[in-house]
C-alpha cells in the first residue's frame, strides 16, 4: 500500500540527527581504533558496522570481485543489505590466496587494534592469516571470529547460514502454530544476534587490553548467541517436564495471559498483560471492569488456564476498533500494546526517523535508499558523520600509502 511521505518537520529532525553534516561531538567512542574487517554477509559486517558508526577506522578487506553481498543480483534491491551494513568503512581488495595479498594483509594487521572474520572455521588458518599468524606480529591485537557453531566442538565443520542455525538452534522448532510445520523467523535473527555478541566480545576484550596490555581471541557462534532467547520456552519445558510445542503468538512459556496478537478493523495488534495490574487496566479500558472477580480471570494462573476465553474476550473488543484507536486507548491506560506494522510502515516510522535510526538519502547514482544508524545512543548521539559505502577497492591507494609512510618512519 502507498504511505504518505514524512512531514517536512520530521524530515528536518531526521536530517539534523543523521545527516552528512558535522556532528557536535568531535570525539567518538572508538576514535583511534583501527579494525581490519574480513567479514561477509550479515553476521560479521553488522559487528564492524557498529564499530564504524562509533568512530573506528574500519578497513574492509574484500576478495577479488568483492564480498558476497556485493555480488547478489538475483532481483532488484539485492544490493541494499550491502549498503545498509557497510557505510563508514574503507575498501581494499586483497587476494589472500596469493603471497602478495597475504603480505599486505599481515602488514595491515600489524597496525590494527582489532581483526574480525567470519569465514568457516579453519579457513583463515589455511590462508595463514588466522589468530596465530596475526598475534605473532601484533601481540596486543584483539582477533575475533564469528561462526555458525564455534571454532571447536562437534558441529565445527557444519556449513552455517541463518536459516540453518535457526533450524539447528531450535528457533524454527518453536516458531509457528502447533498444527502447522515449523517456520523460520521472518528476519535473520541468528546472524544479527551473533553480530551483536561479536561486537560485545570485542568491546570486552578491548577493555581487558586497556587494563592488562594483553590481546585476546574472541570466538562467538550464532547457535550460542541465540540460545538465551529461549528463556521463556525453557521455563515451560522444565515446568511441564516435556518438550513444549509451538504456541503461535502466545507466550513462549505459556505463563502470561493475555499475550498475543488480536484482529482489528484494519489489521492486527499485540496486547500483553504482564501482571494483574495490567489486566485490571485492560478490563477498564475495554469497559469490562465487572469481570475483575470472574474466577476465569481472577489472577494470572486462572487466565493462563482459560486462555481461549481470554482470547475471545479481547478479540470481541479489538475487532471493533482500528489499530490506532487501540494504541491510543491502551497507551493512555498504561497497558503494553503495539500495532502490527507492515514493513512499508516501519520504514516511515516516526519514532525511528525522529531518533535518527533511519533516514532516506540519495546515493551517488541518484537512487533513493534507506540509511541506518547504530541503535547505540551514547551521550545523546548514535552516529558519526554518515559516509556512503565505498566502491570496491576505492581506498586502495590511500591505505597502501599509509603503509608506505609507516615503513618510512
Amino acid at each position: 500500500m502507498t504511505r504518505p511521505p514524512l512531514s517536512a518537520a520530521l524530515a528536518t529532525i531526521s536530517t539534523l540527527r543523521f545527516g552528512e553534516t558535522k556532528m557536535t561531538h568531535e570525539q567518538h567512542p572508538l576514535d583511534g581504533i583501527r579494525v581490519i574487517d574480513m567479514t561477509q554477509i550479515y553476521n560479521g559486517p553488522y559487528c564492524t558496522f557498529l564499530m564504524a558508526m562509533a568512530g573506528a577506522d574500519v578497513i574492509k578487506v574484500e576478495p577479488p570481485g568483492g564480498e558476497h553481498l556485493r555480488r547478489r543480483n538475483a532481483r532488484g534491491g539485492a544490493l541494499y543489505p550491502f549498503k545498509m551494513l557497510n557505510p563508514n568503512k574503507r575498501s581494499i581488495v586483497l587476494d589472500l590466496k596469493s603471497n602478495k595479498g597475504r603480505e599486505i594483509f599481515l602488514e595491515l594487521a600489524a597496525t590494527a587494534d582489532v581483526v574480525v572474520e567470519n569465514f568457516a572455521p579453519g579457513v583463515v588458518d589455511r590462508l595463514e592469516v588466522g589468530h596465530a599468524a596475526v598475534k605473532a606480529i601484533n601481540p596486543s591485537v584483539v582477533y575475533a571470529s564469528g561462526s555458525g557453531y564455534g571454532q571447536d566442538g562437534p558441529y565445527r565443520g557444519y556449513q552455517a547460514m541463518d536459516i540453518a542455525v535457526q533450524a539447528m538452534g531450535g528457533v524454527m522448532g518453536q516458531t509457528g502454530f502447533p498444527e502447522n510445520p515449523p517456520v523460520k523467523a521472518g528476519v535473520a535473527l541468528c546472524d544479527f544476534f551473533a553480530g551483536i555478541h561479536l561486537y560485545g566480545g570485542i568491546m570486552t576484550a578491548l577493555v581487558k587490553r586497556e587494563r592488562t596490555g594483553k590481546g585476546s581471541y574472541v570466538d562467538v557462534s550464532m547457535q550460542e548467541a541465540v540460545f538465551p532467547s529461549f528463556a521463556s520456552n525453557l521455563g515451560l519445558m522444565f515446568d511441564s517436564e516435556g518438550t513444549p510445542s509451538r504456541v503461535g503468538n502466545y507466550h513462549g512459556g505459556l505463563s502470561i495471559a493475555p499475550y498475543g496478537v488480536y484482529p482489528t478493523m484494519d489489521g492486527y495488534t499485540a496486547i500483553i498483560c504482564n501482571n494483574d495490574t495490567h489486566w485490571a487496566r485492560l478490563l477498564k479500558a475495554m469497559n469490562k471492569a465487572y469481570l475483575m472477580d470472574d474466577p476465569r480471570f481472577v489472577d494470572m494462573k486462572a487466565r493462563v488456564d482459560n486462555l481461549d476465553a481470554v482470547t475471545e474476550l479481547i478479540t470481541q473488543w479489538s475487532s471493533q476498533l482500528k489499530r490506532e484507536e487501540i494504541m491510543i486507548t491502551l497507551s493512555a491506560a498504561r497497558v503494553p500494546c503495539g500495532s502490527v506494522k507492515d514493513l512499508d510502515e516501519v520504514v516511515e516510522d516516526v519514532n525511528l526517523h525522529a531518533r535518527g535510526m533511519i533516514r532516506w538519502i540519495t546515493d551517488a547514482e541518484g537512487h533513493r535508499f534507506l540509511a541506518a544508524a547504530s541503535p547505540l545512543h551514547i551521550d545523546g548521539e548514535n552516529m558519526v558523520d554518515y559516509r556512503q559505502p565505498r566502491e570496491i577497492d576505492a581506498d586502495r591507494e590511500e591505505i597502501l600509502g599509509e603503509l608506505e609512510n609507516k615503513r618510512k618512519q
